[in-house]
């Protein structure tokens, strides 16, 4: 079976990437922009960094942060409205997942009204025509929403997340910049990088798994596991490696799909408003243990890219637990909590599995879980 790999048009990456955007703009012939953009970011000036630009070469924009930190029906439709109120004709997502996956429905929805009501975009959409064009800025180093086909919406009212799967949505350029990720607390760069690291991890274990995907997500593991430390504690090196190594296994993941760690992180999301890339952290050696046996000799690439020595020299059970372990090691390092038992209601895990079940990532994951499985993950995690 053939395999399809779906990039962005066009990528900038490193020290003043941002700088480009006018230039991006221009030559397309763009006349305004629709920045999607949180309320934090512009509160401490890190938008102003690309309005600026916008600025100084008079090109117009217009700006809405009504953005969730995981964002809602409500803040799409919201988007929607002031995007056809504005008169842009194009949109630069500034941010994390948040301010990315907005952008995704909103201009998905504005090229295909069609789909107007947000939960028809769940799953692998239908859509016919190209979201409206997409510049993409993130601020974080962990979605990879720059170069992804996929985001996550919150239904408020059925207390649940739900992964729409679109090729359509696809930022057409993408500016991987790390000096936009340097106002990050210790605690988002943590959250946010762990993000990544389930990317790459599921990403190269996952069903849907073929030697490209594979050869961007080792790497990308390779690069977080050497960078994610110092970029916690706000080095050049180490927000310039994880700059690459998230948008790496966003190349990734987007074309092979992920497993259940983000399945059962989506609920948490959803019911507790948990961080993601925290949910993610704490779920993914527990699942990493439970699909184990079901990955062949992967386990053993992934202690080696995270570090581990002498990998070749190991049994089956030696390297498996190596891999675990320098997962625990990483998050312990970068302050991530152990457990759920702070998050998690005990009369939740029911629901909690149940959304899990009917998740979009669950099909990808190497071992094929049973509603039972599920509940029991959530269990050994309190």
């Amino acid at each position: 079976m053939a395999n399809k790999v779906v990039l962005n048009e066009v990528s900038y990456h490193g020290k003043g990437a941002i700088l480009s955007v006018t230039e991006e703009a221009k030559r397309r012939g763009f006349k305004k922009a629709f920045i999607c953009s949180d309320p934090d970011l512009i509160k401490f000036h890190v938008t102003k960094k690309v309005t600026d630009l916008l600025d100084k070469e008079g090109l117009p924009y217009e700006i809405y942060s009504e953005i969730k930190a995981n964002p809602t029906i409500e803040n799409v439709q919201g988007g929607v409205a002031a995007f056809k109120n504005s008169g842009a004709d194009y949109i630069i997502a500034i941010g994390g997942g948040s301010s990315m996956d907005t952008s995704k429905a909103i201009g998905i929805i504005i090229a295909n009204p069609a789909f107007e009501d947000v939960r028809s975009l769940e799953g692998l959409s239908a859509t016919t025509k190209p979201a409206v064009p997409i510049f993409a800025i993130p601020t974080t180093a962990g979605t990879a929403a720059e170069v992804t086909i996929n985001y996550v919406i919150t239904d408020v009212e059925k207390k649940r997340k739900f992964v729409c799967v679109d090729p359509h949505d696809i930022p057409v350029v993408a500016f991987v910049d790390p000096d936009m990720m340097s106002s990050m607390p210790k605690g988002l760069t943590a959250s946010t990088g762990m993000d990544a690291l389930t990317h790459a991890i599921e990403g190269y274990t996952t069903k849907g798994a073929n030697t490209i995907t594979d050869m961007f997500n080792l790497k990308a593991i390779e690069l977080i596991a050497q960078s994610l430390r110092g970029a916690v504690e706000n080095t050049p090196e180490g927000r310039e490696g994880m700059a690459l190594g998230q948008y790496l296994t966003g190349m990734g993941f987007s074309n092979c799909g992920l497993g259940i760690v983000h399945s059962m992180a989506h609920g948490l999301g959803a019911l507790y408003d948990t961080p993601h890339g925290v949910a993610n952290a704490i779920i993914l050696p527990t699942v990493m243990e439970y699909n184990k046996d079901a990955v062949g000799e992967k386990l053993r690439d992934v202690a080696k890219a995270m570090g581990v020595a002498n990998t070749e020299k190991m049994s089956k059970e030696e390297y498996q637990k190596a891999a675990i372990d320098a997962v625990k090691k990483l998050a312990e390092d970068v302050g991530i909590p152990k457990d759920l038992k702070n998050i998690v209601k005990p009369e939740d895990v029911d629901f909690l599995s149940q959304s899990a079940m009917d998740d979009a990532c669950r099909p990808g994951n190497p071992r094929d879980p049973k509603l039972e499985d599920i509940q029991e993950l959530f269990k050994r995690l309190l």
